[in-house]
C-alpha cells in the first residue's frame, strides 16, 4: 500500500521567532491554553532532560509498520519534529538506532512517538530528543502505508503541521499555530506571575493566601 502525503501548507517561524519558545516550558504553556493541549504520560522523553522545541511535521502510520515514517524523513524540513501516531501500539517498536541517525543527519529537531522505539540505549547516546509510549525489541514492517502531514491526533492530543511542539520532563504540549502569538504571550505573563508566587514564598507568605482559599471548621 502507497505511502499518502498531504500538501503541508503552513508559516515557517524564523529561527529567533522559534527560539524564543524553548524558555516556554510545556505546562506553562498548557496552563495559558485552559491545561489542554498536553498529551497522555505515556509519552515521555526517553532520558531525563530531554526538550523538544520545534514545528510539528506528522505522520500516521499503520500499527507495527515504519515505511511512512522512514518516508517523512526524506522529506520534513532541518529544524522540524516529527509527531509519528503509531496508533499507541507499544509491542512493535516503529523507530529504531539507523532512523536515529538519518533523522540526526537531516537536521530533524526531535522525535515525538506514541509508539515504541528499540535500540533505546544507542539513542540515548546519540542524544536526539525523543517522547515515546514505549520501548520494545521486536522490530517492524514495511509497506503497509501511512499518511505523511496530515491531522493527527498523539498521546490524545490534536497535532497538525506547523504547531509548535514543547517538550521536557513533564512530558508534550503541542501550540496550535494560529494561536501561537496569543499564547506566548499568555506564557511570559504566566511565568512572572509564577515568579510572584515564588517570591511571596521565600518571604513567607504561602500561596493558598494569594488563592483565597479558606478553610471552614465543619466540627
Amino acid at each position: 500500500m502507497a505511502v499518502q502525503r498531504y500538501r503541508a501548507e503552513f508559516t515557517r517561524l524564523s529561527a529567533d521567532e522559534l527560539a524564543r519558545w524553548e524558555d516556554i516550558p510545556p505546562a506553562v504553556a498548557s496552563d495559558c491554553m485552559n491545561r489542554s493541549n498536553v498529551m497522555a504520560a505515556r509519552i515521555s522523553p526517553l532520558s531525563p532532560g530531554m526538550t523538544i522545541c520545534g514545528q510539528a511535521r506528522t505522520v500516521t502510520s499503520m500499527v507495527g509498520d515504519n515505511g511512512a515514517a522512514h518516508a517523512a524523513i526524506g522529506i520534513i524540513d532541518p529544524g522540524d519534529v516529527l509527531v509519528i501516531d503509531a496508533r499507541g501500539h507499544t509491542e512493535t517498536a516503529v523507530w529504531g538506532g539507523i532512523m536515529t541517525r538519518a533523522a540526526m543527519q537531516r537536521g530533524i529537531a526531535g522525535l515525538v512517538l506514541d509508539g515504541a522505539l528499540r535500540d533505546a540505549s544507542e539513542i540515548r547516546e546519540l542524544g536526539f530528543p525523543v517522547f515515546t509510549a514505549g520501548i520494545c525489541p521486536a522490530g517492524p514492517s514495511k509497506g503497509f502505508g501511512g499518511i505523511i502531514d496530515g491531522p493527527i491526533s498523539c498521546g490524545g492530543c490534536p497535532v497538525k503541521p506547523g504547531d509548535i511542539v514543547l517538550g521536557d520532563d513533564d512530558g508534550v504540549a503541542v501550540i496550535p499555530f494560529e494561536r501561537q502569538v496569543e499564547i506566548y504571550q499568555a506564557s511570559l505573563k504566566q511565568i512572572k506571575t509564577e515568579s510572584e508566587i515564588n517570591s511571596d514564598t521565600r518571604s513567607g507568605i504561602l500561596p493558598v493566601t494569594r488563592f483565597n482559599l479558606d478553610v471552614e471548621e465543619i466540627f
